[in-house]
Parts: structure tokens; C-alpha cells; sequence
């Protein structure tokens, strides 16, 4: 039985009030699980990089990784309360879950993320028998796989490569395969995406949750995949049907509800992977900046150009980081606080993962210069996560389905919600804020509202410009506003039958612009709303000065340099986080090495 280390004793938390003892068992949980895996840097730590980048280059599991969150409990992260498990909101199932993505995207996809993917499906679909039977082989640390891909088409949702026709005798009968499944030989449940009617249309796909152990072996067949760069020590394979007869008791929700639930269910999912992936971006950056240290310390003899460009590319990716984790924190609490809303959100902050993750990559090359090659020692991770992490992007949750999700809903966005719409809650922005239970039936597919966008007008409206920097934000701040208003109008005047297909130019390049303004929006909100002194930084307007900077150019628009005091902000707290080792993201939480 592993050992919780103390937060202020039982007492303590007895006597506080129920959120308060929430968020001391969250913290508690990813402090434990933090001390666990112990100091990366070390050679001899067990689940540091060196272990890590032993398991990839043999393309083997990481046992020691698997084994390390078995003790902890992991499984327990993925079933909810109601069941038996700690799963009570995405936010802290994202927190719990950051720790093992800093060590190890793969070791986070393979062990706990494809299981919960799966598993979201059942909480969501699920009879109360399904849903009993998942939990309990779940907490007994079984896990789950779930098969939607579609690699002979694009990955097309609609065009699954399975069939599933009624059986004389009851049940159905299985026809086709599955060529990737991630986890399929050693998982206890499979969440199949299958065809149920031949002809198309909304109803025509359906779900099956199945025991992958149970199925006749005459009528089924594993056929091993490897990924050949990205998750090498993933177990992949593909799955063959052929007749193969399952009992109507595995029908997860309605025949031909399946396009449904996949569509609300990828607004948890793209929104947990996106978010839980900018800790392998948190581990990139505090790898340049040791890099750095080691080479420069501070006195490197180099020339003073070289120090101020290899500064300057950290903060920019410390920048990029922070951005995209204020649109990842607004992702996370609108599936409890907005669920209507969250599908314009997730897809957003799905789609700007590659981006993102481009951008701060390339920024820190620059700190690493050849050592971005290197795959050996502490600098091998950084060459890890480049490889691991545009896997994240594919499938059906990758960017040309997040755009497909965007743009049918812009022209109604634009005509009833943006610049009437009411302000987001204040709790959208703040990191450890409560949040209400978890409602998936609340989800929606579309409902033409937009409340994050109105924060950028409501917050920009009241900036005070008290100082060089305010004034900066202000006026970043009053651009995107008119940049938002030209997206208005650039949307309104599409003609007809540009509005409702994902195709064509004008369409995607109004998408990007939408997902840079909330990405703006969640800026502003989160630097208006922890004003309350908990976190000085935050509440400081230069991380919020330089992020709107940056979306402003990369919207193209002619803005003016920043104050000086921005750069000297950003670069001095890239390096007290790091020598003080706390996390780069929005919740500066300690972390070991």
C-alpha cells in the first residue's frame, strides 16, 4: 500500500469545507504520484528517461511504468465516483494524468489514456450492467481499448470496415476489421465502432462493448501492427471478424446511436489528450533550459547575440505553453460548467495542438542547437516527445475533423451569439476552482452559443492601462477585438452554400482565425479572473501581453513591440520554475528533477 504524503494532516482536512478537501485530495494524489516516479534526470531511477528511452528503442512496453502506476492506483483515475473509482471531473483526471505524460507520452496512451477513451464511451452509452461490469474489471486494473480508425479512409468515421448484421438466432454477426487498435491483446473490454445498416445517414453506425477474450477463435483473428516512429512500445493490432457472432447485450446504447455518441464522446476525448500532451511541451522546455544552464551557466562564454536568442526561445516557448493551456483549462471545466458549448471549444484546442507543438519545437531547437538530435542521456526525451506527440493528432479527433466540427457552425455562431452572447462564469478561468458534477447527457453536438468569445470583449473593455504593460495589453487586447469583428463579418457574408460544408478556403482559413481568438479569449479570461493574489504570476499582465502578441502576428496583424519588462518577466520566471522545479504550465505545481 503506497503512502499519501501529509497535507496539513486529517484533522486539518476534516475540518475543511468539502472543496477545499477536494482539491487537497487532487494535490495530494498527483504529489504522491510525482514522488513515485521519482527524479527523471537520474540514471538509476527506475522510471527516469534513461529506462524510458530503453523501452523505446527495444519498442517494448514500459513494465517498470506500468508496474510503478498499478501501485498507485491509476485504473481508479478512469471509472467514476459512482462506481467505485476517484474520476470526478476531467480537470483533475487531466492533473493526475500530467505527471506520467512528462515522463512518457507513450507510457500515458498506452496504459491509462486508450483505456479511458474507451470508457468514456460506456459512462456515457452504457446500461447500468455495462457500465457495473467495466468498472469492476477496471479496478481490478484490467484495461480497455477502443476501435474507431479507419486507415482505408482517411480515417473517416462514417466508413467503418466493420458490419454488424442481425443474427437468425438473435445477436449480431461480425464482417471485416479493424487494422490499428492500440492495447487490443491484453485489454478485457473493446468499444467497437461498427456498421449497422448499409445505407447512409446519421443512423447507419452503432457501438459494441465486447470482452476481445470471449470472442470465438474460428470467427475472429489478432493480426499484430507496429507503429514504426511515434509510441514505439504501444501494442498495436488490428482485428478480423469474419461471421463472428456477439449477443445483443453488447449493443452500447441504441442501434444506430453510435455517430451520436462518438461525436459527444470526442469532446472528452480530444479535450483530455490535448490537454494531458502539453505536459510532454512542459518537459521539452525544461530540458532546453537545463540544456542551457549546463552549457551557458550563466557566464557561457559565448556571444551575448547567441545568449539573447537562446532566452528569447525559451520564453517564447514558455509563451506558446501558456497560451495554449489557458484554451486547454477553458476545454476542460466547459464539460462541466458550459457542456452545450464544449464542442466548439475541444475541436479548437485539438486543432492547435500540432500547431502549438510545431511552434515551441522549433523554438527550442534553437536553445539545443545539434543537441536536438541526440537520443541518449537527458536530451534523448526531448527527441522522444517530437516523435510521440503528433501521433496524439491523427484519427478522427485530428485536425481536419476538429475543422469539420468548427466550421458548420460558424455562420450560426456569428448570427446569434458573438457580440450578444453573455460573459463565460468567472470558475471557466481558474485553475483549482470548483466545479458541478459531470453531466454527459448535457453535451450537445451544436447549439449556436459562444460565452468564452465574449470574454475577450467584456475584458478588454476594462483593462485599466496603469502601467507600460497594461497599455500594451490593452491595445493587443482592443485589436483582437476588431480582428473579431472582421471574422464576424467575413463569416455572415459567405454565401449560402459556402456556410454548411467543410470544404474550400475560405472556410478553413475563417476556422483558424476562430480558434486564435478563443485561444485569445481564454488568455484574457484567465489573467482577469486569478487577480485575487493566489498566484502573482498569473495575475500579472505580461504572460497575457505576450500571448496575445503572439496570436495577433500570427493573425497578421502589424502590432508593436512589446515593453521591455514583458521579456524580462517571462525569461526570469522560465528560470526560477526551473531551478525552484515546478511545473511550466497554469498550475505551477512542484515536480521532481
Amino acid at each position: 500500500m503506497v503512502t499519501r504524503p501529509a497535507t496539513g494532516g486529517p484533522a486539518a482536512l476534516a475540518e475543511a469545507p468539502a472543496p477545499q478537501q477536494r482539491e487537497a485530495a487532487v494535490q495530494a494524489r498527483v504529489a504522491e504520484l510525482e514522488a513515485l516516479l521519482g527524479d527523471p534526470t537520474d540514471p538509476g531511477n527506475p522510471c527516469g528517461y534513461h529506462a524510458v528511452l530503453n523501452a523505446d528503442r527495444a519498442a517494448v512496453p514500459f513494465t517498470r511504468g506500468e508496474a510503478l502506476l498499478d501501485d498507485f492506483g491509476m485504473n481508479r483515475e478512469f471509472v467514476p465516483s459512482r462506481l467505485g473509482g476517484r474520476l470526478d471531473s476531467i480537470d483533475t483526471l487531466v492533473r493526475v494524468m500530467r505527471p506520467v505524460f512528462r515522463r512518457d507520452v507513450g507510457l500515458g496512451m498506452s496504459y491509462g489514456m486508450m483505456s479511458y477513451m474507451a470508457a468514456s464511451d460506456v459512462w456515457m452509452a452504457g446500461s447500468d450492467e455495462q457500465q457495473e461490469w467495466l468498472a469492476g474489471s477496471m479496478l481490478r486494473g484490467a484495461k480497455a481499448a477502443i476501435a474507431q480508425h479507419e486507415t482505408a479512409h482517411s480515417n473517416q468515421l462514417v466508413r467503418s470496415q466493420v458490419a454488424a448484421r442481425r443474427a437468425d438466432g438473435g445477436g449480431f454477426l461480425l464482417s471485416g476489421g479493424k487494422p490499428v487498435i492500440n492495447n487490443l491483446a491484453r485489454s478485457e473490454a473493446l468499444v467497437l465502432f461498427c456498421r449497422t445498416d448499409p445505407a447512409p445517414g446519421s443512423r447507419s453506425h452503432s457501438v459494441l462493448l465486447l470482452n476481445p477474450g470471449e470472442l470465438p477463435v474460428d470467427r475472429s483473428r489478432i493480426v499484430p501492427h507496429q507503429m514504426p516512429v511515434g509510441l514505439r512500445g504501444n501494442a498495436f493490432a488490428g482485428l478480423e471478424f469474419d461471421d463472428c457472432p456477439v449477443p445483443e447485450s453488447a449493443l452500447l446504447g441504441p442501434v444506430g446511436s453510435g455517430i451520436e455518441t462518438a461525436l459527444r464522446s470526442f469532446q472528452i476525448s480530444r479535450t483530455v489528450i490535448a490537454a494531458t500532451a502539453l505536459a510532454a511541451v512542459d518537459t521539452s522546455l525544461r530540458t532546453a533550459v537545463r540544456f542551457d544552464h549546463e552549457h551557458r551557466g550563466g557566464g557561457w562564454a559565448g556571444a551575448r547575440s547567441d545568449a539573447q536568442r537562446t532566452d528569447a526561445a525559451a520564453t517564447g516557448a514558455f509563451v506558446n505553453l501558456l497560451l495554449y493551456d489557458s484554451l486547454a483549462l477553458v476545454a476542460m471545466r466547459a464539460i462541466h460548467l458550459l457542456p452545450t458549448q464544449t464542442s466548439v471549444y475541444s475541436a479548437a484546442l485539438k486543432y492547435l495542438l500540432p500547431r502549438i507543438l510545431t511552434e515551441t519545437m522549433y523554438d527550442l531547437s534553437i536553445v539545443l542547437g545539434a543537441g536536438f538530435y541526440t537520443r541518449e542521456g537527458t536530451l534523448g526525451i526531448f527527441q522522444k516527445h517530437v516523435r510521440d506527440v503528433p501521433v496524439l493528432s491523427l484519427g478522427h479527433a485530428g485536425s481536419v475533423a476538429c475543422q469539420a466540427t468548427v466550421i458548420p457552425q460558424l455562420h450560426r455562431l456569428a448570427r446569434q451569439s458573438w457580440f450578444v452572447e453573455d460573459d463565460a462564469p468567472a470558475g471557466l478561468f481558474r485553475p483549482r476552482a470548483e466545479l458541478p458534477p459531470l453531466r454527459t447527457e448535457s453535451l450537445s453536438l451544436a447549439c449556436g452559443r459562444d460565452s468564452l468569445s465574449a470574454s475577450l470583449l467584456s475584458v478588454a473593455a476594462a483593462i485599466p492601462g496603469r502601467s507600460p504593460v497594461e497599455k500594451a495589453l490593452r491595445g493587443l487586447a482592443g485589436q483582437l477585438v476588431e480582428e473579431f469583428r472582421d471574422l464576424r463579418d467575413r463569416v455572415l457574408a459567405l454565401e449560402p452554400a459556402d456556410r454548411t460544408t467543410p470544404v474550400g478556403p475560405a472556410s478553413f482559413a475563417l476556422m483558424d482565425r476562430y480558434a486564435l481568438l478563443l485561444a485569445a479569449s481564454a488568455v484574457l479570461g484567465v489573467w482577469r479572473h486569478n487577480q485575487d493574489g493566489s498566484d502573482p504570476f498569473l495575475a500579472d499582465p505580461a504572460w497575457a501581453a505576450a500571448a496575445l502578441h503572439r496570436i495577433a502576428r500570427r493573425l497578421g496583424a502589424k502590432v508593436p513591440d512589446l515593453p521591455g519588462e514583458c521579456e524580462t518577466r517571462l525569461r526570469h520566471e522560465v528560470h526560477v520554475r526551473f531551478s525552484a522545479q515546478r511545473s511550466y504550465d497554469l498550475y505551477n505545481t512542484p515536480i521532481p528533477g
